[in-house]
């Protein structure tokens, strides 16, 4: 809990340990999740089980935006989340949660153990219920076809009726039960004086239900328990297979959260080891971790040399080794040697949980063809009740009898309602955001991948970016051994890139000791040898000769009173898959530029190197900025690809960005989206799988539309049972969120 829950609760982080189990909202207190915005908001993120439709997701959306003080309130159909900020002066967390209650939607704090609680409640309550209805259905068929058999021969009615009464004591108590889950959320809602489509279905199976008890008691010639508790049936078939789907595309980032070590070894101030949850770790404790355990926080290595399984950050397979002074992250795997850590930042403030509120957030945005589809089904959600309305006079008036007429409108609730549109775009998001991550890149723009798919121009920085931004020694040109340990020796004692480079380089050379170090600001290093003075810094600090050629890359000298000043060259290498990068970008189509603010001789060799024909050097911010106004002024939808912070204002000004970014920068760039690790490979990814979404959106829109076209006027015209309809309707949903998953199976390489 972070401290804006603990000023409001006045418990602080110790009130976790009194946090109560169980799924009901009651018995939590929403102000223990609550955390703080950087522009100062309080932001919860709850779950919502009951919404089933885009319907359910606007009421929720709406409800919650007339609350005083909420400037955001945003949901999420796929995952059943839903993130709201506030100004913390004018509402509380209880008044959010009370504000679903009174719209007709129970939520609870979003948390891992209580979501999984959830979930596994919602998934027994419909095994329970759907074989309540199965083994309703088989018995009450069964005896349907006695009776249809039966009338074949002139049955008696003494007989049939005897059959009709045993098939209302078995379908009455079953529908009773397995329609639980279709009419306490048709309930809530009709309570909250709005509408959801468990409503029409509740109405269809209700209405099919009691027209055949009148028909039994009256002793008619048909009755349709079978078809009232064989359409429960299916539509609970629907429901079941729809949480299913829904659980398999279900944000990756959720799943991350398992990936958490559960409790820490707390190492205290007398060496006594004992163990704490992850959420009560404090910045400064020290933890001991274990070989073959996870890293339970953000921290910096105290003591130990290990190997890190990072790929949960990075998306690397190659372990990262560390030692004193590294840095850790929460969630990757210690897989050689113990350590000891000390903690630099809490649980809900680690890298781990930075990563999972990119994910949400991208999921819980607002792309175009997510506000279409909500259009739709605002405009689709009330024509249901319309026409079933307007089918059922319409038959009276074609003067067909009322049990005709009752049937025919009931299948029209049960085909037209709208899930599959309502589904047809999130849940794409969802799998590919997943799918993405596990290839080391976070989606933060809500429209990115829309946005990305249509881009036909990419811009790259250079350092940083196409490099690795780490200069490396490439040349130490006539330099020997002495001349080069003592460049070394004077390179540890500075900070600055290349000195550090040129110390990497040389970490095993036994150096020579100095004496009056000392660093000359915008010079170099200075000191004494054997009471000779020794310098490394640039050419005119070393005096050297200013006709000697000067090296593309940036460079050092060392000079010492008694001999010529040696140089050592250095350069900022290409990401080592840059060239292949760039050469498959150009071969699909793309018009590839390089656009840098680094001098022009460094540019041209680099983009000579990659061949890249069109590049600009010297480039200030505003001058990138103008060429992306240029670029679309000529109608390119262009991807930026820079570092995310010198580049920010040009990320912003793209069609569509992305960043490389080190795991501790992910939560400053500007950028759509974020790649993890050294090469270039993602870009292309994450390319493949936008255009591969847009494609499965389309079909899934298609789907939606066609299923609407050819079942609707079916089930108007009378063609369309309610058993037939209730297939069809769990079918389409079924269909559009099953074609969403074979993105995962699609091949990006």
């Amino acid at each position: 809990m972070n401290e804006t829950a603990a000023s409001e609760t006045g418990s602080g982080r110790g009130a976790d340990k009194a946090k109560p189990a169980g799924p009901k909202a009651g018995r939590v207190d929403p102000s223990l999740f609550v955390r703080k915005t950087p522009d100062g908001l309080n932001q919860i993120d709850l779950v919502v089980q009951d919404m089933h439709c885009a319907g359910c997701l606007r009421k929720v959306e709406r409800g919650l935006g007339e609350l005083p003080g909420v400037e955001y309130a945003r949901a999420n159909l796929s995952t059943k989340r839903v993130a709201v900020r506030w100004q913390p002066a004018r509402l509380k967390p209880a008044d959010i949660v009370e504000k679903l209650a009174d719209t007709g939607f129970e939520a609870v704090p979003f948390d891992p153990k209580l979501l999984s609680a959830l979930d596994e409640t919602e998934e027994r309550r419909l095994l329970r219920a759907l074989g309540v209805a199965g083994f309703a259905a088989a018995n009450v068929m069964l005896i349907s076809v006695g009776v249809w058999a039966g009338l074949a021969s002139d049955m008696e009615l003494s007989t049939r009726a005897f059959f009709y009464w045993i098939s209302a004591l078995i379908a009455l108590p079953a529908i009773a039960y397995a329609g639980q889950p279709f009419f306490r959320s048709a309930l809530r809602a009709l309570r909250a004086r709005s509408m959801n489509m468990d409503v029409p279905i509740s109405l269809a199976v209700l209405l099919a239900t009691g027209m055949s008890l009148v028909q039994t008691i009256v002793n008619a010639s048909h009755v349709y328990f079978d078809a009232s508790v064989t359409l429960l049936f299916f539509l609970l078939i629907g429901r079941y297979l729809d949480v299913q789907a829904r659980a398999k595309a279900c944000s990756a980032a959720q799943n991350l959260l398992g990936l958490r070590a559960m409790a820490a070894t707390v190492i205290g101030p007398d060496g006594t080891q004992h163990s704490v949850p992850v959420e009560n770790l404090e910045p400064g404790m020290k933890v001991s971790v274990a070989s073959g355990t996870r890293i339970p926080a953000d921290g910096e290595v105290l003591t130990g040399r290990a190997d890190i399984d990072t790929s949960l950050v990075t998306g690397e397979s190659v372990p990262t080794a560390v030692s004193p002074g590294s840095k850790v992250f929460a969630g990757t795997l210690n897989i050689s040697a113990p350590l000891t850590l000390r903690v630099t930042k809490r649980d809900d403030d680690s890298l781990l949980a930075e990563i999972v509120r990119l994910m949400e957030s991208a999921e819980q945005g607002r792309a175009g063809y997510v506000r279409l589809a909500d259009r739709a089904a605002r405009i689709y959600a009330p024509a249901v009740h319309v026409l079933a309305a307007a089918t059922l006079a319409l038959w009276f008036a074609l003067g067909a009898g009322w049990e005709t007429a009752f049937t025919h409108a009931i299948a029209v609730l049960i085909v037209t309602c709208p899930c599959a549109l309502g589904l047809a775009v999130p849940v794409v998001q969802v799998v590919a955001t997943g799918r993405l991550l596990k290839h080391g890149v976070l989606v933060k723009a809500s429209d990115g991948l829309e946005k990305l798919a249509d881009a036909d121009t990419i811009v790259f920085d250079k350092t940083g970016t196409l490099t690795l931004g780490e200069p490396e020694l490439v040349s130490a040109g006539d330099a020997g051994p002495v001349e080069i340990a003592l460049a070394v020796a004077l390179a540890r004692q500075s900070r600055h890139p290349l000195a550090r480079a040129l110390a990497a380089h040389g970490a095993d050379i036994a150096a020579p000791a100095l004496s009056d170090i000392h660093e000359v600001p915008g010079m170099g290093m200075e000191a004494m040898l054997d009471g000779e003075t020794v310098r490394l810094g640039n050419r005119s600090f070393t005096g050297a000769d200013d006709e000697v050629s000067s090296h593309a890359g940036p460079e050092l000298w060392l000079a010492k009173s008694s001999d010529a000043p040696r140089r050592f060259q250095f350069a900022d290498r290409a990401r080592s898959d840059a060239a292949e990068t760039i050469a498959r970008l150009t071969h699909e189509g793309f018009a590839i530029e390089l656009l840098s603010g680094d001098r022009e001789e460094v540019v041209r060799e680099l983009a000579a190197d990659l061949n890249i024909a069109d590049w600009r050097a010297e480039a200030r911010p505003d001058e990138k900025i103008a060429r992306l106004e240029e670029l679309r002024a000529q109608g390119r939808k262009v991807l930026m690809v820079g570092d995310g912070l010198n580049d920010a204002p040009a990320l912003r000004a793209a069609h569509v960005s992305m960043s490389p970014s080190s795991a501790a920068d992910v939560s400053q760039t500007a950028a759509d989206f974020i790649f993890q690790g050294a090469d270039l490979r993602p870009i292309v990814e994450t390319i493949r799988i936008a255009r591969g979404a847009r494609h499965l959106v389309v079909q899934n829109f298609g789907l939606a539309l066609v299923y609407n076209a050819v079942a609707v006027p079916l089930a108007v015209a009378g063609y369309v049972t309610p058993l037939i309809a209730a297939i069809a309707m769990s079918s389409s949903s079924i269909t559009v969120t099953l074609n969403a998953v074979r993105l995962n199976w699609r091949r990006i390489d």
